[in-house]
């Protein structure tokens, strides 16, 4: 079955399944976490129920899906030991340490509040309770951080060494965490999961009133609520998107020119006036773009600022280091074109909400909710274009992708795939559909916090419990 497919194309494969499912579930926690802090927060300001009800509400989905972005991502280091192991044993000493910074800083942050923040409420005070939320939402964006430092770290290496067996390792930590992609991808990064975020919540909100809208009865506070804090956040985070994306591909012209010439599909270099090819249809074997509609000279505009600048191509590159163009090409302009249908959902939104029609606006609505997965989308796309457009290195420029992986033949690889494929959709297909059961019920306005004079639950613990232990509100 697996005869014509090497090892090392299913161990991609595979990596790029498991890690697509991944990415998933941590982009929409990290932008929850932070929501759920806002919204604890404005409750404990205000004192207003509505933000509690919208607290509740929104944090049973985040424990699913904190859960499933756990779990997932487990596997990914089964498959650095098992389908990649001279990766792991070359780039182990610089990728090691920093993956244990992690665990250490972030992990155990998270999951040490976790069960507070999931189960207090009612059982420890207010403060301390506002103070655990806080710590999940930092400890899932240090986690971030960490993620970002090593992927920027093999997509731009710098403070490294080579010892005589190969190994790469660390002469100066802080080149390696703060290596020149760093601060773009981690922003880049943290503003499309708050924007993945605003998104799902602001498609929840449109779906309960236009439901609302179709029973002939008033939204409830909760749900106008939720909408227009996701529209406002789409409002703001969308432009800055573009923006990060932008001076993010800035840099990876700088460092990576070759990714950029497969993003934007120049298989020749321009002395001059760049065109800026809309869309085409890449030929890696003649290295032509069929079928292109550009728009002449505004690439080098777009890449350098200068209409009149020249732009290098992919025959510039030596052929064994090119990217095939397809993956980065195409994802990119799935990822710009969401992002642009995001501007436009957040610019109508705040034109609504100026006009005060924010919640009379139909099909405003309508967009919303369809344009509820498409954070998601936009960054997978992302990162298959800043993943495919690296190839054919790991370690870009120093280690090749068919250096790194293990000596495995294509059966034993091909199976592990086969039961990833099945497990991931059971598991994740039955919490993904769990996630929108919740989804389509409506935050429950019986929701009431505990009152200011009321002493905590401390559970099953008798009053006369040894050594006072009592929880005090």
């Amino acid at each position: 079955m697996f005869d014509d497919v090497s090892a090392l194309a299913l161990a991609r494969f595979q990596f790029a399944f498991t890690v697509s499912f991944h990415f998933i579930f941590p982009a929409f926690s990290i932008g929850l976490a932070s929501y759920l802090a806002v919204l604890e927060g404005l409750w404990l300001k205000t004192g207003r129920d509505v933000y509690l009800q919208l607290f509740r509400y929104w944090l049973k989905i985040f424990a699913i899906a904190f859960g499933m972005g756990v779990v997932s991502g487990i596997v990914m280091a089964y498959q650095f030991g098992s389908n990649w192991s001279a990766f792991s044993d070359r780039a182990g000493p610089v990728i090691g340490p920093l993956m244990a910074y992690e665990v250490l800083s972030a992990f155990f942050l998270e999951s040490g509040f976790l069960g507070v923040m999931l189960f207090g409420l009612d059982r420890v005070g207010k403060k301390l309770h506002f103070l655990a939320t806080c710590l999940v939402a930092i400890g899932t964006t240090i986690s971030a951080f960490w993620i970002i430092v090593v992927n920027s770290w093999m997509q731009t290496p710098q403070g490294y060494g080579i010892a005589p067996n190969g190994q790469f390792y660390a002469t100066d930590w802080l080149a390696v965490v703060f290596n020149p992609s760093m601060p773009y991808r981690l922003a880049h990064t943290l503003l499309g999961a708050y924007l993945t975020t605003a998104l799902v919540v602001g498609a929840v909100g449109a779906f309960h009133l236009l439901k609302d809208r179709r029973q002939g009865r008033a939204a409830q506070p909760a749900t106008k609520i939720m909408f227009a804090m996701a529209m406002g956040m789409v409002a703001v985070t969308a432009p800055l998107q573009i923006v990060a994306g932008h001076e993010h591909g800035v840099n990876t012209l700088e460092h990576q020119p070759a990714k950029i010439a497969a993003m934007e599909g120049h298989y020749e270099s321009h002395d001059r006036a760049a065109p800026l090819i809309l869309f085409g249809v890449p030929d890696d074997e003649r290295q032509v773009m069929d079928y292109k509609v550009e728009i002449p000279a505004l690439g080098s505009l777009v890449l350098k600022h200068d209409i009149e600048a020249p732009t290098t191509g992919l025959d510039k590159v030596a052929p064994e280091n090119r990217a095939k163009v397809a993956f980065p090409f195409y994802a990119f302009r799935v990822m710009v074109g969401l992002g642009l249908l995001m501007l436009l959902l957040g610019g109508w939104a705040a034109f609504n909400a100026w006009r005060g029609r924010l919640f009379d606006s139909l099909w405003q609505q309508r967009l919303a909710l369809a344009m509820g997965p498409s954070g998601f989308i936009a960054v997978l796309a992302g990162w298959i274009t800043t993943e495919t457009g690296r190839q054919p290195f790991t370690v870009y420029g120093l280690m090749r992708t068919a250096e790194s992986a293990s000596p495995l033949a294509a059966p034993a690889v091909a199976a592990s795939l086969v039961a990833f494929i099945i497990v991931y959709f059971f598991v994740f297909g039955v919490g993904t559909w769990f996630i929108v059961k919740l989804m389509a019920s409506e935050p429950n306005p019986e929701d009431q916090g505990p009152a200011k004079d009321q002493a905590a639950d401390v559970g099953s613990l008798p009053p006369d419990a040894p050594f006072g232990f009592q929880l005090a509100q």
